[in-house]
Parts: C-alpha cells; structure tokens; sequence
C-alpha cells in the first residue's frame, strides 16, 4: 500500500507534473502520493510496450489445446465454440530442441494469428502460459478453503484491470509501468516527461508515484487547446500562449501555468522530433490497434532526437467480452492484434532496435472453458504473448494447464487457476528493461510473496 500524502504542497506537486492528455480532456490527472525512487541511469535504449486486450480474452481459442487427450476435452466442453483440428492443424506450435512441454502436451494458434506464426517459429515470439493475478503463490485447496489473500472482486473487469496494471484494486494510485517510470526517468534528461507515453488515452499502468503518463492521438501529440492558432494568427497564437504560461500571483493558478508551458513546450517538442525523423517504411493496418502501435514506432524512431534511453508505452484494443457471438467476433479482435504486432516489429527491425524493444499482451482475465451458450463468462488464468528481438522464443512458458472440467487447475467452469502470477511475469520484463532485484519490490509490492527464483521466468 501506498502512502498518500493529502497536503496542498504535495497536491500541487503532483498537479504541476501532469502531461497532455487528449483534446476532450487535456490532462491525464494521477493523484498518487510522491514517493521516493532510486534513480537508475541508462546509457543504451530500450522500450516496454503493454498492448492490454480491454474485456478479458478466450484464452482457449486464443492458444488451442492440440494433443489428442486435451484437444477431446477442449472440444467436448466447448463444442459450440471449438476450433476444427484441421483448422488448427497448420498452426501447431513446434517448440525449439529441448523445449517441448512435458506429458506431451502441445497447443497450437488460433488461426487468425496466422501473421505472428512465423515469428514465433524463427524465435521472436514466445507464449506465456496460465498468466493471471495473484496476491500470492495460490493451491486450488487454498483458493476453495478461502486460506489465502486473493486479488480483490475476481472476475470482475474493472478491479482486475486495475490489479493486472497496478497490484491494487479499482482506484489504484498507481501501475507497475509507471513505477517502473519512476526508476529511469532521470534516464530520459529534458525528456523525463516521455518516459511513459499512453497511445489509448489512460490507464493506471503508466501512473507512477512521480513519473506521470503522457497520451498522444493517432497522429502525435495533442495540443492542450484546439484553438491555440486562433483562426491561423500566428501573433494572436503566440500571445496566447504567452498569458498561458505566464506566471500568476495565486499559487494555484501559477501551477496551472507551470503545467501548461510544460504541455506546450512538450507539444513543441515531440512535433518537432516526429517531423525530422524519416519517415517509416513499413506499413501499418488502418485499425485502432495499428495506428496506436504506428504512433509508438514513429516515437521510438523519434527517440534520438528527443534523447530519451528508457520508455514504457501503452496500447489497447476492447471487444473481448464475449459472453455470446465470440466464434464470429473474437477472430475480428485476433486478426487485429496479429496485424498490428507483426507491422509493429517489422518496423523495430527496420529501425534497427529489434532487440531493445519489447512488447507483450495482458487482459483482465482469461474466460470459462465452458462455452456458455455461444459465448463464454469471466475466468481467471490466460495465455498471452511476448515479442521482441530480444524475446527467447518458440517456446511456451509456464505450466501447461490441464483441460479438464473440474480438474486441477480449475476453480469452475473451466476457470484456469494462474500458475504464474501477473508479477512473475511483470519483474521478468522489468528485469530485462534494467530494474534491479533491490528494486523490483519498489515496482511490484507483491514480489516478496514468490520466491526469487521465480522473479525471471526467462523468456526475455
């Protein structure tokens, strides 16, 4: 738990570090309380990038059971929503030598991720399995005897949205992207303010307790007013801004000020770097998702420039909750995702920084095995992906969970109990990016519960 600190001074501290959020709401407000945070200085260039999948995923036709003994049970307990196997067939995930699941297990993709497939097969791709929030390592006998701390409201979107970004239910001050902010801001020099940068608007991910999130359209950036050009005068524009920013006798106002010159020095100089930086060659989808990860690669390539070493971003793509017609619409989603995430590493490798950037999916919740009529209802545990030059691919990490109604591994309905924790999954990534393990309690409070073995599952 985070202390909060009420007072005016540390309100207004707060407030003056705000950035540019969107044109309906120009600021991206966190109230988190100032927190202290050991500097780490980065000399090379690296990018985190979360793409969260909004309404929680079918993790089951998302990464397909393939092995005859679970591909019959897959398709008993979901015959209405199950995959053909020869639909999957072409798919099949092939590990590398010496990788192969235990017990013969095998899944294959959805086929709408047909775009990633190869990716994963010359090693750029890894699948990280039964991924899901835990407040600490859990048994389904603890989960049933109610023995053990567990996330707050399961199956519930916005709280477990907010515990998968943050570690914290609904209301967080702030999430494990911003915190990790927090660390290399002082990295990034005159650019600290772009050190979390938010291409979907907002979210509690990229709130840290100093660091503050800073959103930008499909485009760029976003003036903090649409009507600072003032009908095309340039004068009248000017001035304008000057009495913006200009300072104020009331220590209120005068912080509105402070914040307003940042934002539209911030404007200035992203537009600036966007417009000297070369042009991307590779061509992004024209979706929601492509042109968020367009925004962040143009970014990433405007880096230099704007003399930044360490970013996290943020992108998101909604449609997941999927209670009835998920056979028709959940393809649509995928078929999105793998578009847009095979264009954005494709232009990681034309940029030349394959291997400094990662990216990877996170979702409220994985859903129910058992079809609910044409649909499914809110799970626990689920499957999600890891991309980057960096990425030790084709392969699956984790525990293989067992298809089974009932089984092991379920808590109802084919609710998948998380053998791996968000925060596993979280301090592997914030390993990579250069968090140390004095740190990573900083980052993630619940990090402590697992034993440090496990704070590095390896995948990148």
């Amino acid at each position: 738990m985070y202390h909060r600190d009420q007072s005016r001074r540390a309100f207004l501290k707060r407030s003056a570090a705000l950035g540019i959020a969107g044109a309906a709401t120009p600021f991206v407000v966190n109230l988190a309380a100032i927190g202290e945070a050991a500097a780490a200085v980065s000399t090379d260039y690296k990018a985190l990038v979360c793409i969260f999948l909004n309404g929680g995923n079918d993790y089951a036709n998302t990464i397909v059971p393939y092995d005859q003994t679970s591909y019959n049970e897959y398709l008993k307990l979901r015959s209405v929503l199950a995959y053909t196997q020869a639909s999957i067939d072409p798919f099949a995930l092939n590990p590398a030598a010496g990788a192969a699941l235990p017990g013969g297990r095998q899944f294959a993709m959805a086929p709408s991720l047909a775009p990633l497939f190869p990716l994963f097969n010359s090693g750029q791709l890894a699948v990280m399995m039964n991924v899901g929030t835990l407040a600490r390592p859990t048994t389904k006998a603890q989960y049933q005897a109610k023995s053990v701390a567990l996330p707050p409201k399961l199956f519930s979107h916005n709280d477990q949205q907010s515990y998968w970004q943050s570690s914290g239910g609904e209301g967080a001050p702030s999430g494990w992207g911003g915190r990790i902010g927090d660390l290399f801001q002082s990295s990034n020099g005159t650019s600290a303010t772009l050190t979390c940068i938010n291409s979907a608007g907002n979210a509690v991910y990229l709130a840290g307790k100093q660091a503050v999130q800073y959103s930008v359209g499909n485009n760029g950036p976003v003036a903090l007013t649409g009507n600072t050009s003032l009908f095309g005068s340039t004068a009248g524009s000017a001035a304008l801004k000057t009495l913006m920013a200009a300072t104020q006798p009331s220590l209120l106002a005068n912080e509105h000020a402070i914040v307003s010159k940042r934002s539209l020095d911030t404007y200035a100089q992203v537009s600036t770097s966007l417009t000297a930086a070369t042009p991307l060659a590779t061509v992004f989808p024209t979706t929601s998702l492509g042109n968020q990860l367009k925004i962040i690669a143009r970014l990433i390539s405007a880096s230099a420039n704007l003399g930044t070493k360490r970013q996290v971003f943020f992108a998101s793509i909604g449609g997941f909750d999927l209670h009835d017609n998920l056979v028709a619409q959940q393809p649509l989603r995928l078929t999105e995702i793998a578009n847009a995430m095979k264009a954005f590493y494709d232009a990681t490798v034309e940029l030349g920084v394959s291997d400094r950037v990662t990216s990877f999916t996170g979702s409220d919740f994985g859903r129910t095995l058992v079809a609910n009529d044409d649909g499914s209802d809110h799970g626990w545990g689920s499957m999600h992906l890891v991309m980057g030059g960096a990425v030790r691919g084709r392969r699956l990490y984790g525990t293989a969970p067992v298809m089974a109604n009932n089984g092991p591994d379920d808590v109802g309905q084919g609710r998948l109990l998380p053998s791996t924790s968000v925060d596993q999954y979280a301090s592997t990534l914030a390993s990579w990016f250069g968090v140390t393990s004095t740190d990573m309690p900083t980052v993630l409070p619940n990090i402590g519960n697992y034993n440090p073995s496990t704070w590095n599952l390896g995948f990148v």
